[in-house]
């Protein structure tokens, strides 16, 4: 029997790396001047970060330093979706940002899509949240890799599980 090889895509966050980027976060605004007296605050919800301040400056100058520290854990920024800034309780307003957890299923498709115009000769299949691609050459799913990585979906994607049958 042949030989088949694999790997799958994958689009992951390291939840514990999002809780202390979000500690340092809370850390630095509290202690920096122009947070003095605010009440500026990130929190880690379910699936998504809520950012809450007394201003949009302030939100967004929280947000930078959030993001810096996102940054320095290794979390990437695409993983982030953020949402529209509405008002919230007390003149205060709030900000989501939901956490990509496994990639979705139109850009799974997108994916899958690259890969068959690629003229590879590789097999491309969703499953849920990943995409395995399987294939004879080790070469070849390494040209995949380099492709995929070129090649912006708009998404954090991690190559994961490499393996020989």
């Amino acid at each position: 029997m042949a030989q088949q090889n694999s790997f799958d895509i994958v689009s992951q966050v390291d939840r514990a790396e999002v809780t202390n980027a979000i500690h340092q976060t809370v850390k630095e605004v509290r202690q920096r001047f122009d947070f003095k007296g605010s009440s500026a605050n990130v929190v880690l919800e379910k699936d998504a970060l809520v950012l809450t301040a007394e201003d949009e400056t302030k939100l967004r100058n929280m947000n930078d330093i959030l993001q810096q520290k996102l940054v320095r854990r290794g979390v990437p920024l695409k993983a982030l979706t953020y949402g529209v800034v509405e008002p919230a309780a007390g003149g205060t307003v709030r900000q989501q940002a939901a956490i990509q957890q496994g990639i979705p299923q139109e850009k799974a498709k997108e994916v899958v899509k690259f890969i068959k115009d690629s003229k590879a000769k590789v097999q491309a299949s969703i499953q849920a949240d990943v995409v395995r691609v399987s294939g004879k050459d080790r070469d070849t799913l390494q040209d995949i890799i380099a492709k995929l990585k070129g090649r912006d979906f708009g998404i954090d994607m991690q190559f994961t599980n490499y393996r020989s049958n």
